[in-house]
C-alpha cells in the first residue's frame, strides 16, 4: 500500500511539474500597447465560417452587423448569396433574406446539418453524417443526394459548400472535395485532401490563381492540372492575390505559392495563434498571451504590441478581431 501511495505521489508530482513548466510566448521586443480597442454591444456566442452570432442572437458579418436575428434553438450556419442560414439539431433549416428581413423560408431536412450554402434557386447542404444534397428553394424539393462516409470527430471549422458556375463543391467532414454538377445532377469527382482518421474535415477552401486550394488541419491541397499536397499543423490560412499565408501550431508564419512552394517563413517560439487578418499589405496575428503581431508581407520584419484580451470566441472581420465582447481594430 505504501509503495502504491509513493508511486501515486510521484506521478502527481510529475503532472504538476509538467504543467508548471509549460512554455508560453514571451517576446522581449514588445513595442507598445495597441491603441485601437472598442467595446461591442454583446458577446459573441458562436462563430460560423463567415459570420458570427452574438448573445443577442444578432448576426455579425465580416463588414457589418445585420438586423437579422437567429431564432432560439437554431444554430448559425453562415451567410450565402444574400441569405443568412441557420438550423436546429433535428434538421430544421431556416434562411433569412438580408435585404428584406420579412422574407424567410424553412425546410424540414430531418437530419443534423453541418454546413449549407445558396446560389440562386439551389440550396446545397452538407449533413453531420457527411451526406450531401442539393435542393430547389422555390420548389422545396430534393434535386440530388450523395452518400458520404460518417466521421467520428471533426474540427469545428467546417466549410460551407462552394458554388463554381454549375458545379457545387462539397468540402466534406472526412477530408475530401466532392464535386457535383447541379445541371446534370450527378457526382463528377471526389478528390482527397487528407486521410487522417479524426479531425480531418476541410477547414479552408478558395480559388487562388486558378487553382483550387483546400486544407484540413494537417494538409493543404493545390489542385489544377496536377495535385500537390504539403503537410503543416495549421491554425489559420488566408490568401492575398497569388500568395497563401498560414500560421501553424508550432508558432510559424509561412507564405506559399499557389503551387504550395515555400516563399518565406518566420517563427515565434511557443506562440499560440488565435487569428490572422491581412490588412494594408501586412499580416496581423492575434496571440493567446495578449499580443498582436504585425508582420510585413515578405515576412522579413515584424512588430509586437500588447493587447488586452480574455478567453472567448474569436471572429475575424475585414479590419477587426472580435474577442468575446470587445474588438481590436487594425485602423
Amino acid at each position: 500500500m505504501k509503495k502504491l501511495l509513493l508511486l501515486l505521489s510521484i506521478s502527481i508530482s510529475f503532472v504538476f511539474l509538467g504543467c508548471s513548466s509549460k512554455k508560453v510566448f514571451e517576446p522581449k521586443d514588445v513595442k507598445d500597447d495597441w491603441a485601437y480597442y472598442g467595446k461591442a454591444n454583446s458577446k459573441i456566442a458562436s462563430v460560423a465560417s463567415n459570420a458570427a452570432m452574438l448573445e443577442t442572437r444578432e448576426v455579425l458579418l465580416q463588414d457589418r452587423l445585420l438586423d437579422v436575428k437567429i431564432d432560439e434553438s437554431y444554430r448559425l450556419l453562415g451567410s450565402s448569396d444574400g441569405w443568412v442560414l441557420s438550423s436546429t439539431i433535428d434538421g430544421q433549416l431556416k434562411i433569412d433574406f438580408i435585404a428584406d428581413e420579412t422574407l424567410t423560408k424553412k425546410f424540414n431536412l430531418k437530419k443534423t446539418i453541418a454546413a449549407a450554402s445558396i446560389k440562386d434557386d439551389i440550396l446545397a447542404v452538407l449533413f453531420a453524417n457527411n451526406d450531401m444534397a442539393l435542393y430547389s428553394i422555390s420548389q422545396n424539393s430534393l434535386l440530388v443526394q450523395v452518400q458520404g462516409t460518417p466521421s467520428i470527430a471533426v474540427d469545428d471549422r467546417i466549410v460551407n459548400p462552394y458554388f463554381m458556375n454549375d458545379l457545387v463543391l462539397f468540402l466534406t467532414l472526412d477530408g475530401k472535395i466532392v464535386i457535383v454538377n447541379s445541371e446534370s445532377k450527378k457526382k463528377l469527382r471526389t478528390t482527397i485532401v487528407s486521410t487522417d482518421d479524426n479531425f480531418n474535415n476541410v477547414i479552408y477552401f478558395n480559388v487562388v490563381d486558378n487553382k483550387l486550394i483546400a486544407a484540413t488541419s494537417t494538409k493543404i491541397l493545390s489542385m489544377a492540372a496536377k495535385e500537390v499536397r504539403v503537410s503543416y499543423e495549421m491554425r489559420d490560412i488566408v490568401h492575398l492575390e497569388k500568395e497563401i499565408f498560414i500560421t501553424t501550431k508550432e508558432g510559424e508564419v509561412i507564405s506559399l505559392t499557389p503551387d504550395l512552394q515555400l516563399i518565406a517563413k518566420i517563427k515565434f517560439p511557443f506562440a499560440h495563434f488565435l487569428g490572422l487578418i491581412i490588412h494594408n499589405d501586412k499580416l496581423y496575428i492575434l496571440e493567446k498571451q495578449g499580443y498582436l503581431i504585425e508582420v510585413s508581407r515578405d515576412l522579413q520584419t515584424h512588430t509586437i504590441y500588447e493587447v488586452d484580451i480574455e478567453d472567448g470566441f474569436v471572429f475575424e472581420a475585414d479590419k477587426l478581431f472580435y474577442v468575446k465582447d470587445e474588438y481590436i481594430s487594425l485602423e
